[in-house]
């Protein structure tokens, strides 16, 4: 079974003693009966509460019809985590555009969001709220709390490992904020509930926090590919090391790729290997893709239910003339499609195959039949490639347990990120690695890209930051990376580099630079008068 955690959720129906408010950024006092004594008084008890932590990834508070109200005002499946990072990161960027005009939404590719957008509140807050749930857990705890409970042998042990997993999602999604809002409200369980309003942080005081979080962690992590499927291990501590020093200049001014290259080395040296296919990713079930996948959320199709996620992976590109078959789904939603700069970093189609068109590099995973290449139109969804990335079908083409609903498990660190951490930090001017070796790791993933032959490897002098970033958008397209990446290479907001509606306009034109980082909302800032809203809004 690859749910073996997130059921608890399902089974107790559990919740926290104490909630951050989806419209005010404060501690609310909780309006039920279970109280926290009862919750946290069995090793039960203890399993459920850290199902629900990890459970905020992929359940939201309301599993009703689309259209139902959620966190922040917004509807059921757009207040999902993934559904909303998935909108900041790559909508803004030229590697997604967007059909519909839901509330916030246009903006996002257009580049003229403000500080009143319905889409960074429901991202803002869903973040906050699980950092508020693992303080909750955080506090209930400590080795004091479970000597009171006559908590002792095995069950203190594994939840002593659920603890450090609770300060690693908490250091997770305070990573989240620092890079797209930067100076976010700033609380841990250290933090006496309902005893003040959260003072703000800076973005350099959040990077060394999360850094010292992780370091301290580090050791109290279950080993590598050791722990419970769906559960974060020590390799996904060092991922996330990875992946916020290589992009520290950005935060705090100073480069850190030597510690980027420390890092992704370590997680590589952790014995992960590429699995054979890159089609078979993000498929139903790729939940086996246990050697290449460090850390993901679970979905379910039958237990886990929502819009957002990887249900929405799988049904927002589809569309036109697509079968809803090939996706194991009961309808496409006709929404997202990528642009010509991502298509074009790919080879030439040689012919219409599912799901790669025939490209030579089989990460092209576009669907081209009644697509027109270039965007005349953002709201026709005609006017883009689709994309065949998720499906909802199994390895052997049997369709997920529920046509409605996603099984794809969605990869929030993966084995390529960190080859190619470690070979743009070497670029960089990182110490500790070397070009050969980095040479090796991306001619890896171009062996596989290229039907596991070395059809598509590159040579020495062809390796630059440049083709690394190129390289990162066809390996990672589509999995949150692109408006981090664009941003540490400076092309995110200029002039230098252009596509389709950048900024509102056909051929692209550039914003203020200001619009690297995102607005703290304004709901927010209204209840809470330590804040300062980021400059330029």
């Amino acid at each position: 079974m690859k749910r073996n955690l997130i059921k608890f959720i399902l089974i107790g129906g559990i919740l926290s003693s104490g909630l951050m408010s989806c419209d005010k950024n404060k501690i609310l006092t909780p309006n039920y009966q279970v109280t926290s004594q009862q919750v946290y008084s069995t090793p039960t008890g203890y399993s459920q509460a850290m199902a629900k932590v990890y459970g905020a990834f992929a359940l939201t508070g309301n599993q009703g019809p689309a259209g139902s109200p959620d966190i922040a005002g917004i509807d059921e499946g757009t207040s999902d985590f993934f559904r909303l990072y998935w909108y900041a990161q790559e909508l803004p960027t030229d590697e997604a555009v967007i059909a519909w005009g839901d509330p916030g939404v246009p903006d996002m590719h257009q580049m003229s969001w403000s500080s009143s957008n319905t889409i960074l509140l429901g991202l803002y807050e869903r973040c906050i709220y699980q950092i508020t749930l693992a303080n909750e857990f955080i506090t209930q705890s400590t080795p004091a709390m479970l000597a009171s409970r006559g908590i002792t042998g095995a069950d203190a042990t594994n939840i002593g490992y659920y603890r450090a997993e609770a300060r690693f999602l908490r250091a997770y999604q305070y990573a989240n904020l620092m890079d797209l809002f930067a100076q976010p409200p700033f609380v841990t369980d250290a933090t006496p509930i309902g005893s003040a309003i959260p003072p703000q942080t800076t973005r350099a005081a959040l990077f060394s926090y999360v850094e010292s979080e992780l370091k301290a962690i580090d050791p109290l992590m279950v080993a590598p590919q050791k722990n419970q499927y769906g559960r974060a291990d020590e390799a996904a501590v060092w991922a996330l090391l990875s992946r916020i020093y290589l992009n520290a200049q950005v935060y705090t001014g100073t480069a850190r790729y030597t510690d980027a290259i420390t890092y992704s080395q370590k997680v590589i040296a952790a014995g992960y290997s590429l699995i054979g296919n890159y089609d078979n990713l993000f498929l139903a079930d790729n939940n086996l893709n246990t050697s290449e996948n460090i850390f993901s959320i679970e979905y379910d199709g039958n237990t886990i239910q929502g819009y957002g996620g990887t249900t929405f992976m799988t049904h927002a590109p589809v569309g036109g003339s697509m079968p809803s078959a090939n996706f194991g789904i009961s309808g496409g939603w006709s929404g997202v499609r990528v642009t010509s700069n991502l298509v074009n970093l790919f080879p030439a189609n040689a012919n219409t195959t599912f799901p790669n068109n025939g490209n030579p590099d089989t990460r092209a995973e576009f669907w081209t039949q009644g697509q027109n290449l270039a965007i005349n139109d953002v709201t026709n969804f005609t006017d883009g490639y689709a994309v065949n990335k998720w499906r909802n079908v199994t390895t052997s083409g049997a369709p997920g347990s529920n046509l409605s609903y996603s099984d794809v498990d969605e990869p929030i660190f993966r084995l390529p990120e960190m080859y190619l951490n470690y070979a743009e930090a070497v670029l960089r001017g990182g110490t500790g690695g070397d070009a050969g070796t980095a040479l090796s790791y991306i001619n890896l993933m171009r062996t596989r890209a290229y039907s596991n032959t070395a059809a598509g490897n590159i040579t020495a002098g062809e390796l630059t930051l440049d083709f690394i970033l190129d390289e990162r958008a066809r390996e990672l397209y589509w999995e949150g990376f692109r408006r981090t990446d664009l941003i540490r290479y400076g092309e995110f907001t200029s002039s230098t580099y252009l596509w389709p509606f950048k900024g509102g306009v056909k051929t692209g034109t550039s914003v203020p630079d200001y619009r690297n980082i995102y607005p703290i909302p304004d709901q927010d800032r209204l209840v809470n008068p330590n804040l300062h809203q980021n400059p330029g809004y």
